[in-house]
């Protein structure tokens, strides 16, 4: 009997403890998963701003003058008056070929000139003397008529000699090369004693340098704006960094815009001019072309670090009323420094994440801490 009730009070007892162990542990576990952790971030709101900020365009420096100087008669080249990549003035002397067969050509046409102005003045004076003869019938008519054609072909003689005459000084002229217009030529391609023909041999090109142009592609979308700039209804500021770098001192304007945008890449070609009297930009150069470009109205603009560029796709984390994270896809218009327009995907007055972000899902609690403000 007195087992019966020691196995009794065991069972009991053990009851007891497991209900009692049970009790703690479940309070344990409640006290184990408290409220879900809110992951810090600092935000800032979304704002409407007239955003100026800087297009940049692959350019290339083109002189507005440039041309090939080509020998005009031929000839052995005698002297070369400028050095390789001297300065030149408009009409100044580069090269001369060999003038002596020029110059007797010259003196050679005066001399058949005077020939023919002394026949015609022996031939005129013959038909006045026939003329006479004829109102007296002291001759034939016949006669007179032959006179009347003598004089005729003869001033017809006197301005083929003018006409050879003038050949011959242009040749003359030719022979001394001179610069068509102000600039820099480059290296001289021939030397002293070069036989050189017309029209065929390249003696050296020259380009102006003062003022310059500069040409970019623009998107067949920017063609109004472009060409505000051309009429000056709108302002803005060209500048181009040269290939170390540094940027250029001199600012530069719309000057000529292309007829056709090409069919190909929906792109016009546009030119800007620039002042070079350094020469410091040099035909052929790779720049890169900077226009300010203000928009015509507010836009939304947002920290550019807020964005998560995802394999081209961009997104933003909204903070809503519940403090919770939402991912939204934006399209991304001009940047500004550090910041960038959002063309679509959220609204001003929105709260969106900057700092923390890669720790933040969609959906996920955050906990704000704003930013200061954006300086406009």
């Amino acid at each position: 009997m007195n087992k019966k009730h020691l196995l009794s009070a065991l069972l009991i007892g053990s009851a007891i403890c497991w209900q009692s162990c049970g009790s703690k542990d479940g309070a344990k576990q409640q006290q184990a998963a408290p409220g879900e952790m809110a992951i810090p971030v600092s935000t800032v709101t979304v704002e409407q701003q007239i955003v100026s900020g800087i297009k940049s365009y692959p350019a290339t420096v083109v002189p507005l003058q440039e041309t090939e100087i080509r020998a005009e008669v031929s000839g052995y080249v005698t002297k070369i008056y400028v050095a390789d990549g001297a300065f030149v003035s408009q009409g100044q002397s580069l090269y001369e070929i060999d003038r002596v067969r020029y110059q007797a050509a010259v003196d050679q046409a005066k001399a058949n000139l005077e020939i023919a102005k002394a026949n015609l003045d022996r031939v005129e004076k013959d038909l006045q003397r026939y003329q006479t003869l004829a109102e007296k019938d002291a001759i034939a008519k016949q006669t007179l008529d032959y006179a009347t054609t003598d004089v005729n072909n003869q001033k017809a003689q006197v301005q083929a000699a003018q006409a050879a005459l003038t050949t011959a000084q242009t040749n003359l002229q030719r022979a001394i090369i001179k610069a068509p217009f102000s600039g820099v030529v480059g290296i001289s391609q021939v030397r002293n004693g070069a036989l050189v023909s017309p029209g065929t041999t390249l003696l050296t090109t020259i380009s102006a340098i003062d003022p310059i142009a500069v040409e970019f592609q623009i998107s067949e979308k920017e063609i109004a704006e472009f060409s505000a700039y051309q009429s000056g209804k709108a302002s803005t500021e060209i500048s181009v960094a040269l290939p170390d770098g540094s940027i250029y001192d001199k600012a530069g304007r719309v000057a000529t815009m292309d007829r056709a945008v090409d069919r190909t890449t929906g792109t016009l070609k546009v030119r800007a001019t620039f002042n070079n009297p350094e020469n410091t930009l040099r035909a052929g150069m790779n720049l890169t072309t900077n226009v300010i470009s203000a928009s015509s109205s507010e836009q939304l603009i947002i920290p550019f670090k807020a964005v998560r560029d995802e394999l081209g796709v961009y997104n933003v984390f909204v903070v809503n009323d519940s403090s919770r994270a939402e991912q939204k896809m934006v399209q991304l218009g001009l940047k500004v420094e550090d910041k960038v327009v959002v063309i679509s995907g959220v609204e001003a007055g929105q709260k969106i994440v900057v700092d923390g972000i890669m720790n933040v899902r969609s959906g996920a609690k955050v906990a704000e801490k704003p930013t200061e403000p954006q300086t406009k």
